[in-house]
């Protein structure tokens, strides 16, 4: 072999070898963001807000923040007594993102709910005053009681209009045991809206939960726990998010005014209570908040849109 011919095959082995390599490698399987009809470089946000129905106080703050798309979804607990509140604004804004906050805990101490389907109905989810537990590790309840309680939660909110979006589980009730987890993910393919899973964060997904290719699996969810001092609050919040890669994700917030009535109610309880939500909801209501995510090119969605989208693409495959 001429000395010529071995620096060609010298020189072009190594192409050869690469492209061979390649040839024989997968394609990297599609990023959420690209399954919706996004650029692999997007960064989708839900800014999602907690407990609607709750209090007057948390209606007033949310039902603002959803009509000025502070926040772009909200979820609804039935059984609380503003619930008839977020009905009558449910009607006059038909597009809105509402999903329902399946509730199976009462944790206030003096401001309390009971389930909807009554005592005789439920007795293993009532606590020695007849109410929802305070605590969801102090949820004992069989698993038919459960799953009975949750579907008339979804089946009133239906009736009455909601148009719902997606389910999440109010403190995370619905995640706490593997069979309460599974009937989470099958109340939604039965209803065929998404519920808030993840692969980061609150609401993990377990791993004794078996997905199929349908289920919507966000990439993360941001929410605060206790610690933060409210000098701290906003730069929490984006220190959070701008250590995200591109991805799916939902920043959960909890909104009211710190007026007298989430005073009352949450009176010892300041985790979540009345200064807590102000704080969430200044913080999403501001200018400065808006400019942070525009410049880390988030781009805002609701539960609808990517469920939407996710649908459109399954059929198109």
């Amino acid at each position: 072999m001429s000395h010529t011919r071995r620096m060609a095959i010298t020189v072009l082995l190594p192409a050869i070898l690469s492209f061979l390599a390649a040839a024989q490698t997968p394609p990297a399987s599609p990023t959420l963001q690209q399954n919706l009809g996004y650029p692999a470089s997007a960064k989708l946000l839900i800014i999602h807000a907690d407990d609607l129905g709750m209090a007057h106080s948390v209606n007033r703050a949310t039902l603002e923040a959803l009509e000025k798309g502070w926040v772009t979804s909200a979820s609804v607990m039935v059984p609380c007594p503003w619930f008839p509140e977020v009905i009558r604004w449910a009607e006059a804004h038909p597009q809105a993102d509402l999903g329902i906050h399946l509730t199976l805990d009462s944790e206030w101490t003096s401001f309390r709910w009971a389930p909807i389907s009554g005592p005789s109905q439920v007795p293993s989810l009532l606590d020695s005053d007849g109410y929802l537990p305070l605590d969801p590790e102090l949820l004992h309840g069989t698993l038919p009681e459960i799953e009975r309680e949750a579907r008339a939660q979804i089946e009133r909110a239906r009736a009455l209009g909601v148009p719902i979006s997606h389910l999440d589980s109010h403190m995370l009730a619905l995640t706490s045991k593997p069979d309460y987890f599974r009937l989470y993910v099958q109340l939604g393919r039965d209803y065929k809206v998404p519920i808030r899973l993840a692969r980061e964060g609150e609401s993990q997904v377990a791993p004794y939960l078996n997905l199929s290719a349908d289920d919507l699996v966000l990439d993360g969810t941001i929410s605060m726990d206790p610690g933060v001092s409210k000098s701290d609050w906003v730069k929490w919040y984006e220190n959070s998010l701008a250590a995200l890669p591109p991805g799916v994700y939902e920043m959960i917030v909890h909104l009211a005014y710190d007026d007298p009535e989430m005073q009352g109610a949450t009176a010892d309880h300041p985790d979540w209570g009345a200064a807590w939500r102000q704080s969430d909801f200044d913080m999403v209501r501001s200018p400065e908040f808006a400019q942070f995510l525009h410049a880390h090119n988030f781009t805002l969605v609701s539960w609808r849109d990517l469920s939407t989208r996710l649908q459109n693409s399954s059929k198109t495959k």
